[in-house]
């Protein structure tokens, strides 16, 4: 593994969408680096300190979040002297981002008192009162032409669907969640799940019309889901949930299909291989190095209480190590937190990650 010098960094980084630029906030400067040479492409000015930034899908463009002020500046790499900046007013902004299209600006107010579309083609905007969230609870569709928007009003959640082309509501329908956490588009498009909050174990698959095709609840009176995700093909739905269980749907019946259970003991037979990191003190033979003899005391003074870390691969049956969550504070650390799956096979694949150490020390 090859390493290369250090950069100053005071903020967030992000790599563009197509992976040849990496974005890096140093106080109120974006620096815009080649990632084969690390060379400065672009060095933007913001107003103030950046908090966020964001690349449009094309990578043409990138926001920056200064939530101090609070202003959104947006900038191009195809034309330098392009900017844009976004301000709310006294309503504040609490998170942006880029549309599908990479020509719009989506920003949510303080308090969630609106969000707001912003056009870069034009000074048009759009504003969808009452979203449920400042960060989740929107999603698009995979060609980009549709996007769902949690809202809440009168103390009930809806759905609102959205012509990413023209920015007009399409529809708007209630949904059946006593406080709804975030929802999601099936791959195909020909579907919305959504997932209530953790004190209510509740998944609703809705279509596009506000019909509820399914609502799934493995079990009542404690904590609920945790993560949802469908599969690449979207054939198969997974949700984890907080009992340490991941439960697959599939999507001809919505009906459970596979459930697995995040063991804690790993034992044999076993194709998984379990690394154990080891700390080694780390020794300098400075008697190699062509230095004066300042110079090499002072190493051998610097050198001394570092370590250098490997991995073992350890035998199993080997148990991981956890910790009991304490239950009189809120969000517990355990459950399923997050899905991945594989394109190759989306359910032999699936990969399940907890809140558990899988590296033991």
């Amino acid at each position: 593994m090859e390493f290369t010098e250090a950069y100053k960094q005071t903020g967030p980084c992000c790599f563009s969408p197509n992976a040849r630029y990496i974005a890096v906030a140093v106080d109120y400067r974006l620096v815009i680096r080649d990632t084969l040479s690390f060379k400065v492409v672009q060095l933007f000015s913001c107003l103030d300190k950046i908090s966020y930034i964001e690349w449009a899908l094309d990578s043409e463009y990138i926001l920056c979040g200064l939530y101090k002020r609070p202003m959104i500046q947006a900038w191009s790499l195809a034309q330098p002297e392009w900017t844009c900046k976004i301000d709310e007013g006294p309503a504040g902004i609490a998170y942006a981002r880029w549309s599908p299209d990479s020509r719009h600006i989506l920003t949510t107010s303080d308090f969630q008192l609106r969000l707001t579309v912003w056009s870069l083609l034009n000074t048009a905007c759009v504003h969808v009162q009452w979203p449920k969230h400042p960060s989740k609870g929107i999603s698009f569709t995979k060609d980009g032409q549709f996007a769902a928007i949690c809202t809440r009003r009168d103390c009930k959640d809806y759905i609102n669907l959205l012509s990413c082309h023209t920015w007009e509501i399409m529809g708007v329908f209630a949904v059946d969640t006593l406080d709804l956490a975030d929802t999601e588009w099936s791959p195909d498009d020909s579907a919305i799940v959504i997932w209530d909050s953790p004190l209510e174990y509740k998944v609703l698959i809705y279509s596009p019309d506000g019909r509820c095709l399914y609502k799934y609840q493995a079990y009542e009176s404690a904590l609920g889901v945790k993560s949802v995700s469908w599969s690449p093909c979207g054939q198969f739905l997974a949700v984890g949930s907080y009992d340490q269980m991941l439960r697959v749907l599939n999507h001809l019946t919505w009906k459970t299909f596979a459930e697995f259970m995040h063991l804690s003991t790993v034992r044999a037979p076993c194709c998984a291989a379990v690394f154990k990191e080891v700390d080694e003190p780390l020794l300098l033979d400075m008697s190699e190095l062509s230095l004066n003899d300042d110079f090499a005391e002072g190493n051998n003074d610097a050198s001394e209480g570092q370590v250098r870390v490997r991995y073992d691969v350890t035998e199993v049956p080997i148990s991981l190590p956890f910790q009991k969550p304490p239950a009189d504070k809120p969000n517990p650390k355990q459950g399923i937190a997050t899905l991945h799956q594989t394109r190759e096979d989306a359910l032999r694949r699936l990969r399940v990650h907890k809140h558990i150490g899988l590296a033991i020390r």
